[in-house]
């Protein structure tokens, strides 16, 4: 029996202490964005381009746009893949992108590019 009790403590224990982790992560993270992973090649960058800009508006990454610098396809990935993953109700399904993409708690805005955030 005593056996039972030190086992019940200690999964008590962990339940309380995963769950205090679990709050903490929260406090910190204000949001979550999708993001390129960057050992994608361009090919696959390009088609993730194309397609979450067929179905939102990525101005923000055209010529002019306050993220169309630096002009690389990771960079234009990124935000594109963002636009989409934030419009689409961030999902993680929606920031797979065929393994391409990655959710990152760490706001990836630089300058005057901001990369949007729906709660």
């Amino acid at each position: 029996m005593p056996k039972a009790h030190i086992y019940l403590c200690f999964i008590i224990f962990l339940h309380l202490s995963s769950e205090e982790n679990l709050m903490r992560v929260s406090a910190q993270s204000q949001g979550d964005w999708c993001v390129a992973n960057p050992t994608t090649d361009n090919a696959k960058l390009l088609q993730n381009i194309d397609f979450a800009c067929s179905k939102i508006d990525c101005q923000i990454i055209m010529e002019g746009g306050p993220c169309f610098n630096p002009n690389t396809p990771l960079n234009h990935a990124s935000v594109a893949m963002n636009l989409y993953y934030q419009a689409q109700g961030r999902h993680f399904w929606n920031c797979q992108f065929e393994g391409s993409g990655l959710i990152t708690v760490i706001d990836p805005s630089y300058g005057d590019c901001k990369y949007q955030f729906r709660k």
